[in-house]
């Protein structure tokens, strides 16, 4: 799997306990299910930074949002990462780089179903 579906997966996940048990309930009959509500990855975030022993700044640091996710977040996996995302500045310039990832891992998840602050997007 992809750095970026690990990190999908990994929010999506901690999300996915709560809806499995209305499925579970739901009648045989195939009926018109409404659109899945989108999962809010702040509120995720938010909890997994409260259980953490650590001080993690997922809201502007692409290494402590892995770190909490429990993924490698070494310069060579984030340098995956910006491979996946087509990044197409210089990867020796970590700094700019980090940037770019974490606001596009934002953008990302957005597009996919995530609830994400608009200011985390810019």
């Amino acid at each position: 799997m992809s750095i970026f579906g690990n990190i999908m997966s990994a929010i999506f996940g901690h999300s996915s306990s709560a809806a499995a048990a209305p499925a579970a309930a739901a009648p045989a009959t195939p009926t018109a299910q409404p659109a899945p509500a989108p999962v809010d990855v702040a509120a995720i975030m938010d909890n997994l930074a409260g259980q953490s022993s650590e001080r993690l700044d997922w809201r502007r640091s692409i290494v402590d949002l892995m770190k909490l996710l429990n993924l490698d977040s070494s310069l060579a996996a984030r340098k995956e990462l910006a491979q996946e995302l087509n990044y197409t500045g210089d990867m020796n310039d970590s700094a700019s780089m980090n940037i770019w990832l974490h606001k596009q891992v934002m953008t990302k998840l957005a597009e996919n179903g995530g609830k994400v602050p608009d200011e985390l997007r810019r």
